[in-house]
């Protein structure tokens, strides 16, 4: 990062505005706690019940699906990189109604408070379960450490604020949100930071239209020296991005994501209705193609402005990340307080993905690890709120300490980043096996899971062997002149500090920061024609290996005991298979199901009756007055039903004769 030959008092506007808004974005969240409705139970703190408009719920989603990168890391993309990963927004825009249509369906009114619950009912696995919400956990802990990290470099170079103070900082926020707060908070947080992020993206898209000396000047300079190249289909998988692996890798990463999530989901079924959920979802569309986009436009200006002259081959930087700051550093030294300002928001979001990361995986260690334990059966709601707040300030310290090693360890955030492409794969693809597969048992799922993520990580550390080509594209600084840049900037120093911290920022981008010089090119040979895939492909090849070994294993160990009921299936799915011909398969029904705000949720209902399936959107909204698919469903597989066996397909006068017989943990109807 640059050093500016600055005094205390010329940055004193910008420490008071950094101070006041970290002040600012830290109370009004948390206002409601000291003067408004307060979360009393379990379900207000987790997601908010009734309280969170579908504005602040469409910004708060978009905020967590762009994060920090698209602040720095588009911008930095496009000037050293081109548009190439722009095209990533393909796969964004896919997810949303895929995700809307097939995932939401499923498990909106099942009353789950962790998303990983719908495994353990549709598998009657705790082993599956525990797979799924546990790789979760993992990876959310690494790139949090990375994400908490990431603005106190900048703070430290650019304010002269100790990382370790940043650090303490953010992590004692968080955990002040944590205690006080629940998702309500979380969400604000992510408003108040949505808000002020597009503000100053807006601020610095016209700084750079005054300094280029025009709109449209934006885009004609980077187009004139190749950034903007789009639908480029090379078909070459060693291809760090194309059209192709973006749009591909993008896609089931967003799956990943959207679908199968904690973070995600919670905010879905913090809504009333499925309808409502529909509406936010597919209305967060354009609202992520701006603020993506929005991202974009401000690399494309920044670089319209140093196309003469880059700052990094000019020695004034020493990462590509550093470019934004940079740039707010150098143009906007005429207002005081917008530096400060700049670098608020970038702590700020640090801290909104945090608070709203720590309540997720609070929940999910609760409900999926230590809720079963014989300890805490029988506690109360009150007594379990108590003990997530206290997990998601356990959670706030260990990703201090993560945030610690990553100042610490170089390495550590390029093997983070590829974990999280590497455990997409696997997670979204036990979900589809559980959505769209009828055969799927717990043994497939388990054995898709493992093998997926064996193979996915060991192509994944592989990767890090192998010296693949770093290509940038060329710059210049041909332009620099002694009035380029504001008077008082001068080139960094070489300090312990910036020599052994790593600077990196994107949470995708983990090629991002290679050498300028370009390597020669050689013929690999396996397996390091394997481990140069683009990391792009990750989650696409493990979600294929967990839904063709799960489907394949389930097939060959299929039991009438792995029974479960038809509504964990999606409902188009299970229409499907009942028109197929063969035999009927066998369901269980299962009396225990709560679902969400559904009085008759007790009721009995009898097993595969066409009477009792009304339409998808009368289901949801409650227009059945038996209202059958909102049962929370207990799970296992359907197996075929021997000629001995009577059907599983009762008339509605047999209905009343139905018995419930205990079978193992599973509650069985039979006639």
């Amino acid at each position: 990062m640059v050093t500016m030959a600055r005094t205390f008092m010329d940055l004193l506007w910008d420490y008071g505005v950094f101070v006041v808004f970290i002040i600012f974005s830290t109370l009004v969240p948390l206002w409601g706690r000291f003067f408004g409705k307060k979360e009393k139970t379990k379900a207000d703190y987790v997601f908010g019940l009734g309280t969170i408009s579908m504005g602040a719920m469409m910004l708060s989603i978009a905020r967590g699906t762009l994060g920090v990168r698209s602040f720095l890391g588009y911008p930095s993309e496009l000037f050293y990189r081109g548009s190439a990963m722009w095209e990533t927004l393909y796969g964004m825009v896919t997810a949303y109604p895929i995700v809307c249509f097939v995932f939401i369906p499923v498990y909106f009114n099942l009353g789950v408070t962790s998303v990983y619950q719908y495994l353990d009912l549709r598998f009657n696995s705790r082993l599956v379960r525990c797979l799924a919400s546990g790789t979760y956990v993992i990876r959310s802990l690494l790139n949090l450490g990375v994400t908490v990290y990431t603005p106190t470099v900048a703070l430290n170079t650019v304010i002269g604020i100790p990382y370790w103070a940043s650090l303490l900082g953010i992590s004692a926020i968080s955990i002040i949100f944590n205690l006080l707060g629940g998702l309500k908070a979380a969400i604000m947080a992510d408003v108040i930071q949505g808000v002020t992020m597009i503000l100053i993206s807006i601020a610095i898209i016209i700084q750079s239209m005054i300094n280029v000396g025009g709109f449209d000047k934006i885009f004609t300079v980077p187009a004139e020296n190749g950034r903007l190249n789009f639908f480029n289909f090379t078909g070459d998988f060693t291809i760090r991005v194309d059209t192709t692996s973006a749009w591909l890798g993008q896609l089931f990463m967003s799956l990943s994501i959207f679908g199968c999530q904690q973070n995600f989901v919670q905010r879905y079924l913090s809504m009333s209705t499925f309808k409502e959920v529909r509406r936010t979802l597919m209305s967060n569309i354009p609202v992520v193609i701006t603020l993506f986009s929005l991202a974009w436009i401000v690399g494309m200006g920044v670089y319209a402005v140093y196309a003469q002259c880059d700052p990094m081959a000019g020695g004034y930087i020493n990462k590509m990340d550093e470019i934004l700051p940079f740039f707010v550093e150098d143009k906007f030294s005429y207002l005081p307080g917008v530096l400060g300002l700049f670098m608020a928001s970038l702590f700020n979001g640090a801290l909104s993905l945090n608070v709203s990361n720590l309540n997720s995986l609070a929940t999910v260690t609760w409900e999926d690890f230590l809720s079963p334990l014989p300890r805490f059966k029988g506690i109360s709601d009150k007594q379990q709120l108590t003990i997530i707040k206290f997990i998601g300030s356990v959670y706030g310290v260990m990703v201090m300490g993560v945030g610690f090693a990553v100042g610490l360890l170089s390495g550590v955030i390029e093997s983070s980043m590829l974990m999280t492409s590497a455990t997409s794969g696997p997670l979204l693809g036990v979900f589809l096996l559980a959505m769209l597969v009828p055969v799927a048992n717990w043994k497939g799922a388990a054995s898709g899971m493992i093998v997926s993520h064996i193979v996915t990580l060991w192509i994944t550390f592989g990767s890090l062997t192998v010296d693949k080509e770093t290509v940038l594209l060329p710059t210049s600084v041909e332009g620099c002149t002694n009035e380029t840049f504001s008077a008082g900037i001068v080139k960094p120093s070489k300090s312990w500090l910036l020599a052994n911290t790593p600077l990196e920022v994107e949470s995708d981008f983990s090629y991002l920061d290679g050498p300028l010089e370009e390597h020669i090119a050689r013929t690999p040979q396996f397996p390091e024609t394997l481990y140069s895939i683009s990391y792009m492909y990750y989650s696409l090849i493990g979600t294929f290996l967990t839904v063709i070994i799960g489907t394949l294993v389930s097939y060959l160990t299929r039991h009438r005991d792995d029974a479960y009921d038809h509504k964990l299936l999606h409902p188009a799915v299970y229409r499907l298979s009942r028109m197929l011909p063969g035999k009927a398969r066998r369901y269980v029904n299962n009396p225990d199901i709560r679902p969400k705000n559904c009085p008759s949720a007790s009721k009995k209902i009898p097993l595969d009756n066409p009477a009792f399936e009304p339409s998808l959107e009368s289901i949801h909204e409650k227009k059945s007055p038996l209202e059958p698919a909102v049962f929370i469903v207990n799970m296992s597989v359907p197996v075929e039903v021997p000629s001995s066996v009577p059907s599983a397909e009762p008339t509605a006068a047999d209905s009343n004769q139905l018995v419930p017989e205990e079978v193992g943990d599973l509650k069985e109807v039979r006639t």
